[in-house]
């Protein structure tokens, strides 16, 4: 059993999921959409699917004969806190870089202007 971050992360290793949720960041669709662009069957549509409503990113509904699927948008909030604290970490070390790049450009500029 994986733990919420873990199964959600493990949902969006997969190309194929990641295009699904693409495909619902524009709106509800059925099984039969969203596996129209793939080259795969119904059955594994339906696996990948599964994936993605277990890490909670996607939920379906019950509509007569038709089941929307819907992008769960807010489940990606826990996702994206775990990456900015990594984002912050990277964009201090890229300040910190973009700092002494100036610094060395300077130096190399008075260096020019002794000789």
């Amino acid at each position: 059993m994986l733990d919420p971050l873990s199964a959600k992360f493990a949902a969006l290793a997969d190309p194929t999921r990641r295009a699904i949720l693409a495909r619902l960041a524009s709106g509800e669709a059925n099984v039969n959409e969203l596996a129209a662009p793939f080259a795969m069957s119904l059955p594994a549509v339906s696996k990948h699917l599964k994936v993605l409503e277990r890490a909670g990113l996607i939920s379906r509904g019950r509509e007569a004969q038709w089941r929307p699927c819907r992008l769960e948008a807010r489940a990606l909030q826990p996702v994206d806190e775990w990456i900015a604290q990594y984002r912050a970490q990277w964009e201090a070390r890229l300040d910190r870089l973009d700092a002494y790049l100036k610094t060395m450009a300077k130096e190399k500029k008075r260096g020019r202007k002794r000789k």
